[in-house]
């Protein structure tokens, strides 16, 4: 993002209004922000363009793709650059993997995972995790309910 950039009211209104339905057309964005739709298009673009707005994803049902089995695995391993790169190559590379995260901390990794079924689950964490050499342990965490939080904006006074 451009360090330089600097967002105002109206701009964070329309972040908040986007992350809340980005499929909301530039006519009723504006409109519900109180600004012309050009205005609008052109603060959406600068704000795309210097890297504030980082993309659109389409959020699906895991469930519903028969991945019933969401867990978070926490993952400790060997700390030579070359072997977590691999290993982030490898988590991302798996089927299941939904999201990775490199951690500070205790632990190295933390991915969220869709599995077909317990036994996909065990499958994963065993076979493709627990065996390789540069992994020292996993933990796995069953997730039983998921909130989304709201949309992000900055801290009070800021911007």
């Amino acid at each position: 993002m451009n360090e330089n950039m600097r967002l105002d009211s109206t701009d964070l209104e329309i972040l908040r209004v986007l992350q809340n339905n980005a499929r909301i057309t530039n006519r009723e964005l504006a409109a519900t922000v109180g600004i012309a739709a050009s205005t609008c298009l052109d603060r959406v673009n600068r704000m795309r363009e210097n890297g504030v707005i980082l993309g659109y994803r389409l959020q699906v049902a895991p469930e519903a793709l028969g991945r019933p089995i969401q867990a978070f695995l926490t993952i400790r391993a060997q700390h030579r650059r070359e072997l977590l790169t691999a290993l982030a190559e490898h988590i991302r590379s798996q089927p299941e993997t939904r999201a990775l995260y490199h951690l500070a901390g205790r632990d190295d990794f933390l991915v969220l995972v869709a599995a077909e079924s317990v036994a996909d689950l065990q499958r994963l964490v065993i076979d493709e995790l627990t065996g390789r050499p540069e992994i020292n342990q996993v933990q796995t965490t069953l997730v039983f309910q998921e909130w989304e939080g709201g949309p992000l904006l900055p801290p009070d006074g800021q911007r």
